[in-house]
Formats: C-alpha cells, structure tokens, sequence
C-alpha cells in the first residue's frame, strides 16, 4: 500500500510524553511534521475503558499515527481497524521498546527475534484498513548481526506488505541494560540505515536515535527518505518551530515562542472545561524557553502553580510575563 502521507519529519512516539496535550502544542509549532501517540498496547484498545482515554485526539493533531504495542495478529488487526476508524492516518507497529514489561508480554524490541510474528502481524492489520501500516524497529536486539539479521528482518516483513521501515538507529540490549540506557548506551549506526536504504530503494526507510537539530536531519535526508526525532523535539520544542520551512519549503505557524503559547490558549481552556487538570497540559511547556531569558522564571512559574485547585489560564499568562517577548532565532 502506497502511503501519501508525507514522512520528511515525524516526532517519535514517547511514553507518557507524546500526550494528546503535547500533540496540541507541538501542532502551534510545525503543520507539517508527522505526529505520533504514545505506544498503546492491543489490551488496552480493546478491554480498556473508556476507549477515549487511549485513542481520544483533537483534529488539529493530523496528520497523526497512532502506534500500537502487540503481537498477536488478530488483536492487532482489530485495533488497527478501530485505529482507522477514530480518524488515525496511520498504524504503526512498536518493535523497538526495549522495557522489562513489554518483553513480558512479547511486544517491542523482542519481535525482532521473530520477524515471521511480525510479518503475520502485518499482513492481517493490512487486511481490515486502508491506511498505512509501518513498523518501528532497532537494527537489532542482543546479539543479532547487524547486517544479516536486520535485512532479514526486513525482507520478510517487506514480503507480507510493509513498505515503511522507521529504524532507531541503535541495538536494543534487552539483557543487561535498563530501558533508559537503551536509549543512549548502545552506539549509534547510522550508516547501517543508510545501507539499509541503499540495499532496498523500494522502501520508505526513516531515520530515528541521536538526531538533535534540523541541520543534522537535513544531512540524513541525502541518505534516507524521513528523519523521526523524539527527546530533542519534547525537552526543547523550539526546535520545531522552523520544521516547516526548513524541510517542507512551507510558512512555519509561530514567529515567536510567545505566539506559539498563545495559540494553544483556546486548546487549553477547552480541556479545562473537560475537566484536565492545568498541570497536566502546561507540563509539555516547559521546555518552551529553554536557554532564554526568564525561561527559568517561566518553569518554575508553572511547576509551582499549575498544579493548584482551580488554576487557569491566568496562571500561563502570568509565566508568560515573566518572558521578555523577543523575536529569539529560529533553530536551524
């Protein structure tokens, strides 16, 4: 299945960060980038309740994938119909988590160990939506070959109809190594999915692990068809604030970081008025000022109060003021 969606820059999904609150925010930044959930596992989709908590978005979030933790066939196939269903442009399934829970339950970076899984997996969400299917994975787990292993791994899930490999460009070590240093211990190959690239020019293959700034994902894509950043894009957002014109040739939404605040002003009074807690959603702004003057003043601002029975907007505008209101570079 041909995807049309356009993959140049995707923000990774990340557990207990890529909230729907985050998505809200990060969409004042960048119209373009491709958004993602966090992981969601089959179980929750379907004995979870209400559904909403799982699978609820707003519709400025789009274009948004929804990623799914899983490896029974069937149940996969299931959610990634209702997927479809609640409006979601893509299915993506995790094959790179490398936590103690998920190996449990045989869900993430372990199904590498088993591409036949994976690709049964495949074949059966392709089968019940006509939305994208695509996969996140490591060049490996444990002691697999780099080389031999992977294109394996990707041939044989190619082969059931996956054409969107987004590869974290690291090994996943499920034995000896703490889900945080999986994410930084393990030595970055790039190359490896540049290589991948090369070996299989039919294939979307996107680039994730590492990557802090728009410089360094304009290189990558010379030699990979999408770069996907995850913490740089959460702990400093700014970043995203030029993704639009830097990679898609479009007018970026937000010409200030207090623009970009404000915008997300009539978001957060519509999830107050839902009932969200102010903390819950101004805890994806922290980072908003990261390396300003008064930044510090903002976060504190807002850790301090944000939290209390009853606050408000008045709260944001507050920190907001504490921000001298300067047009800062745009990252590059």
């Amino acid at each position: 299945m041909t995807s049309t969606l356009d993959r140049t820059f995707s923000v990774a999904p990340m557990m207990d960060w890529t909230t729907r609150d985050y998505r809200a925010f990060a969409r004042t930044l960048t119209r373009c980038a491709l958004l993602y959930t966090e992981m969601v596992t089959t179980g929750a989709i379907l004995y979870g309740s209400p559904r909403e908590r799982f699978l609820g978005h707003d519709p400025v979030e789009h274009p948004l994938a929804l990623q799914l933790g899983g490896s029974d066939a069937g149940a996969l196939a299931e959610c990634a119909a209702i997927a479809e269903s609640w409006g979601y442009d893509e299915v993506n399934l995790n094959i790179g988590c490398p936590s103690d829970r998920v190996q449990n339950n045989l869900i993430g970076a372990c199904l590498m160990a088993y591409p036949d899984k994976v690709a049964a997996a495949v074949k059966a969400m392709q089968a019940q939506v006509s939305i994208p299917v695509t996969v996140k994975c490591r060049i490996g787990i444990d002691d697999q070959d780099e080389d031999a292993d992977l294109a394996r791994f990707v041939e044989q899930v190619a082969e059931a109809g996956c054409e969107t490999f987004i590869v974290h460009a690291r090994k996943a070590w499920l034995e000896g190594l703490s889900p945080k240093e999986n994410r930084d211990v393990p030595p970055l190959n790039y190359p490896r999915v540049h290589r991948l690239k090369t070996q299989y020019p039919s294939l979307h293959i996107g680039i994730n692990g590492g990557i802090k700034d728009l410089a360094e994902c304009r290189a990558q894509l010379d030699d990979v068809d999408s770069v996907m950043v995850g913490r740089e894009a959460y702990q400093n957002p700014w970043l995203l604030a030029s993704v639009d014109s830097c990679l898609y040739g479009r007018r970026d939404p937000a010409s200030s970081r207090h623009e970009a605040a404000r915008a997300l002003r009539p978001y957060i009074a519509r999830r107050l008025e839902e009932g969200a807690r102010l903390n819950h959603l101004t805890r994806h702004l922290l980072g908003l000022f990261q390396g300003c003057p008064g930044g510090r003043r903002f976060r504190r601002h807002l850790s301090e109060n944000a939290h209390r029975d009853g606050a408000g907007l008045a709260v944001v505008d507050d920190a907001l003021g504490l921000v001298p209101e300067t047009q800062p570079a745009m990252a590059g």
